[in-house]
């Protein structure tokens, strides 16, 4: 495969898309090269994180696109099997929400970005070619919450850099809202609920619910939000 003179990458971005919803797979396959104007193509999909590896090494891929909220093994776990296979490889990993513990676990495994699905497929491509030439790639305010995150503070201090979505999740544990509730009252999945509490717990310094309802009731975070509705 050649490359491009003035950059050192490939002229042609092969990806490879690990994700269990087929339907995305099949919409940046068929979107990326469009919008790159031929320079990133699709060369492979799979849904099955286990194989994410061995798939990226028989297409001789640039860089995997990997969902982290995948079927066991994980999308965490495929990324540092991918990284183990081949160090060459670039990572980029996406997910549906905009979680600083799961873009830690993601950078930590090995990737050199962390995107959300949201994001439009034109605004991928440069992330893509830019993970090529050596950088990393977060959204600003992501990466500003994992710099929140990494400095020491105090309880208030903590709570005060909570955005307003945690928030509303911090009043539902508080008032002891069940995970099935909270499911319902923010329109996720009960799995994707208890991945959300455990991230508050951990963004919160504090082990259980409980801990919790006692760190809102220090600092004053005003309750009242519990149940479904």
């Amino acid at each position: 495969m050649g490359t491009d003179a003035g950059s050192g990458r490939p002229e042609h971005v092969d990806v490879v898309v690990v994700d269990d919803h087929p339907l995305f797979s099949r919409g940046l396959s068929l979107l990326l090269p469009g919008v790159s104007e031929g320079r990133v193509r699709v060369v492979a999909t799979t849904d099955d994180a286990s194989a994410a590896a061995a798939l990226v090494r028989r297409h001789h891929a640039d860089v995997a696109v990997v969902d982290l909220h995948m079927p066991p093994p994980g999308g965490v776990r495929a990324i540092a099997a991918i990284r183990r296979a081949d160090p060459v490889v670039r990572v980029v990993a996406l997910s549906g929400l905009a979680e600083a513990d799961a873009a830690l676990e993601a950078l930590r495994a090995g990737a050199a970005g962390f995107l959300p699905k949201t994001a439009d497929p034109e605004h991928l491509v440069r992330p893509l070619l830019a993970v090529l030439d050596g950088w990393s790639v977060v959204p600003e305010a992501l990466l500003r919450q994992l710099l929140d995150d990494a400095a020491p503070t105090g309880e208030q201090t903590v709570a005060d850099r909570l955005t307003s979505d945690e928030r509303r999740l911090w009043r539902l544990v508080a008032d002891g809202t069940s995970t099935v509730d909270i499911a319902t009252t923010l329109h996720v999945s009960e799995r994707t609920a208890k991945r959300l509490v455990a991230a508050l717990l951990r963004r919160l310094g504090v082990a259980t619910r409980v801990e919790a309802a006692a760190l809102a009731g220090r600092v004053g975070l005003g309750t009242g939000t519990g149940g479904a509705g």
